[in-house]
Parts: C-alpha cells; sequence; structure tokens
C-alpha cells in the first residue's frame, strides 16, 4: 500500500532529473573527413594509376612489335624473292601466288591495326 503523499510505491520512484546538456562535456566535432583515411584513398588510387599505366605500356610496347614484324614481313613478301613454308609433315613448301597474296593481305590487316594510333581501352 502506498504512503499518503506519495503516489508510488517505493520501488517505483522516479529518477532524479538529468543533468541540464550545458553541463555535459561537449561531444568532439568531427570535421567529415580523417586525413588518414585521405592519405589511404589517395594511395590506392596512385597504385591503380600506375597499374593501369604500365599495362598500358606493356600493350603498346607488344602493339609497336608486331607492327614492325608484320612490316618486315610485308617487305619480304613484296620482294618478290621465293619463300618457303613448311607444313604439317614438316615438308618445305614455296609459296604459290595465291599463299602469298593471302599473307600479304593478313600482313596489311596486321599493320592497319597496329600501326596506327593506340585505340581507347575497351575498343575493339
Amino acid at each position: 500500500m502506498a504512503v499518503a503523499g506519495q503516489g508510488r510505491p517505493q520501488g517505483l520512484q522516479r529518477p532524479p532529473a538529468a543533468a541540464p546538456a550545458a553541463s555535459k562535456p561537449a561531444a568532439p566535432q568531427l570535421s567529415g573527413k580523417d586525413a588518414a583515411l585521405d592519405a589511404r584513398k589517395k594511395a590506392d588510387q596512385d597504385a591503380e594509376a600506375q597499374k593501369k599505366k604500365a599495362e598500358e605500356d606493356k600493350v603498346a610496347a607488344a602493339r609497336a612489335d608486331s607492327c614492325q614484324r608484320a612490316r618486315q614481313s610485308l617487305a619480304t613478301l613484296d620482294s618478290g624473292i621465293r619463300l618457303a613454308q613448311v607444313n604439317e609433315q614438316g615438308e618445305r613448301i614455296i609459296m604459290d601466288d595465291a599463299a602469298r597474296a593471302s599473307e600479304t593481305q593478313r600482313l596489311q590487316g596486321i599493320v592497319a591495326s597496329d600501326c596506327g594510333p593506340a585505340r581507347p581501352a575497351g575498343a575493339q
């Protein structure tokens, strides 16, 4: 039973009122940026850019090598000298006019694709 003057039993008393907000220590103000996180992001971006640049350089070197070999082979074909190929059985076969024309066309395609300006990434 409740005692006169108290509206609640003794175990259900209200906790004392919270202290005013002004007396609480202020939370540290966050600037929204973490210097260490920003530095790490920048390092990751730089590493990714370096990796991409290295890959582009590797592709450019392969294209330049392919271009040079195709031009050299095309010059050999255009010189008119007799050329021989080795077939699957290991026999030497002299290239006839049809084989020479086919190889010339193939090499001209390589020269056109690899000796021109570099294509953007993903373009084919």
